[in-house]
């Protein structure tokens, strides 16, 4: 194809986003936002013990390279040109832990992946070290409770049960990252001369990290006992980190000495993505989990109500941090999965919706999704999960709509939280993420929040918050993070349509179903325990 025969569209900017349940290259026209192609590629999730949630970094790293080729691919059959890719950004899973070998650039262990239960223990020993077993004793300092959820403890477990990463630790060949680490990392050359590099957000997720003075706190490394020097260097969220390198995996070579200069975790990325750039603007985003971030500017403001401070983003080195507050919920789209994969009761996660609609009520049947513990407000991992409230009446639709409704009511739990801390309640909520595709969880949320619920008609918000972030880094400059100089983006608007009084009576029976979810989880079952189950299981079979 000639040249000329392209079609003109100015710079563009290609998106990474590497999420828990799949990895997508997207890309961008930078003068319009106007999303141009895209692929995804769905990631394996290993379940090898009860509570433990791992991935293959190299399975992560291959599927974001299939990605990017599939849509280079897919861009020039559009006759669009791909030299007009000036810019690449990367937003991620946060918190999921992966150590490798800076000498031969393999993984030393499979990713720890966010919502993984396995550190209780590591968590429950490091709380007797703190005065007053307090959870909140670094809050201050971190803006997060002790728990299972960030990197640290994931870390300080493979440090303590992987023999190959202490000694590749004890021989200076250890690196650590979170997933925006090992993607920059390998993708500006891995062992050979990758940037070893994290961004604010990500590095703000660890429980390592001094959200006031931006870096590393020795303290918090000393506390965990692990080493300051196999950790990334801490850069804003936008600005140059390295280059693309070529990538035998790459056929066309797509892509080569493109600038990598966006970096976010995907719920910071979110927030830019939906232009929250202005204190008390706030987002909700539903994915694997979901995630309510409000911005408070660069003001760190402390929840008394259960809820995160972190690091909304840093938009150039010399760009002022701005920070969040942030309800994070393990379980939500997990939840369609869950009952996909495990119980069968959908064939694709889209037929939820189908089944739902069908009879538009749970009947009664309450569930609460608490496979990981429960998150923000409570920060309770004893909790697991429940499905309560069934009669002889109760069948899978109505599990499927009780599945969603979970969804909603653990939004509105966090969102109480943040209009308690912030004083001023949202008079709306803003959307983004996969599950908004599905109108009768957004309806629910409405009717559940009894607000409107406003959802822009390009979903993709946190791609294109990474993207937005790599084509405005210094040395790149082709996109503006004036609202204005982008074209009007659309949405849908959900007005609640249930009476306050029926959304209060369902929503104090959702709270009595997660009372009854605690305290499941004391402490493991004996091993001979166990046994005596599994001999059972293995005579019965006979």
């Amino acid at each position: 194809m000639a040249a000329s025969d392209r079609v003109a569209l100015g710079p563009l900017v290609g998106s990474i986003d590497q999420g828990t349940s799949s990895s997508r290259f997207l890309v961008f026209n930078a003068k319009t936002a106007e999303l141009l192609s895209h692929h995804q590629v769905e990631i394996q999730q290993k379940f090898p013990k009860e509570g433990w949630v791992e991935q293959d970094p190299k399975e992560i790293l291959k599927s974001v390279y299939e990605c990017v080729e599939r849509t280079c691919e897919k861009l020039q059959q559009l006759n669009i040109d791909i030299t007009n890719i000036k810019a690449i950004g990367v937003s991620n899973q946060r918190e999921t832990t992966v150590v490798w070998d800076k000498i031969t650039g393999e993984p030393l262990y499979n990713a720890i992946v966010w919502l993984d239960l396995r550190t209780q223990s590591t968590v429950e020993r490091l709380l007797k070290r703190i005065p007053g077993n307090n959870k909140s004793f670094f809050k201050f300092r971190t803006g997060l409770p002790l728990s299972t959820y960030f990197s640290a403890v994931k870390l300080r477990w493979l440090l303590d049960n992987v023999e190959e990463i202490r000694q590749a630790v004890d021989n200076g060949r250890a690196m650590f990252g979170t997933i925006d680490s090992w993607l920059i990392w390998c993708l500006t050359g891995g062992k050979n001369g990758g940037v070893h590099c994290t961004d604010v957000t990500n590095a703000s997720r660890t429980m390592l990290f001094n959200i006031h003075s931006l870096d590393w706190d020795p303290e918090l490394c000393q506390f965990f006992d692990i080493p300051m020097e196999i950790l990334p260097k801490v850069r804003s969220s936008s600005e140059i980190y390295g280059l693309m390198k070529i990538c035998p995996s790459l056929k066309s070579g797509a892509l080569t000495g493109v600038p990598i200069s966006g970096c976010l975790g995907d719920q910071s990325a979110a927030l830019v993505g939906q232009m929250c750039f202005q204190d008390g603007q706030a987002k909700n985003t539903y994915g694997t989990g979901c995630f309510l971030l409000c911005n408070t500017g660069q003001k760190s403001v402390f929840s008394e109500h259960g809820l995160l401070t972190t690091i909304a983003y840093k938009l150039g080195r010399d760009k002022p941090v701005c920070y969040a507050l942030e309800g994070s919920v393990a379980i939500a789209g997990a939840v369609v999965r869950w009952l996909r994969d495990n119980l069968g009761i959908l064939k694709t996660s889209q037929e939820i919706e189908k089944l739902a609609a069908e009879v538009g009520t749970s009947y009664g049947c309450y569930f609460v999704p608490a496979f990981s513990g429960l998150y923000a407000p409570y920060w309770e991992p004893s909790a697991r999960g429940i499905i309560c409230g069934l009669t002889q009446f109760t069948n899978k639709n109505h599990i499927a709509f009780a599945a969603l409704e979970a969804v909603c009511f653990q939004t509105r739990e966090i969102l109480d939280a943040m209009n308690k801390d912030c004083g001023i309640p949202l008079s709306q909520l803003q959307v983004d993420g996969g599950m908004t595709n599905n109108k009768v969880l957004m309806q629910l949320q409405s009717d559940i929040l009894c607000i409107p619920v406003v959802k822009p008609s390009m979903p993709e918000t946190t791609a294109l918050g990474a993207a937005m972030a790599a084509g405005a880094a210094e040395g790149v400059g082709i996109w503006s993070l004036n609202p204005g100089d982008l074209t009007a983006v659309t949405c849908e608007r959900f007005e609640p349509q249930i009476n306050p009084e029926e959304s209060e009576y369902r929503y104090a029976r959702w709270k009595k179903a997660v009372m009854k979810s605690m305290g499941w989880e004391t402490s493991e079952a004996p091993s001979n325990v166990i046994s005596i189950v599994s001999l059972r299981i293995e005579s019965t079979e006979d």
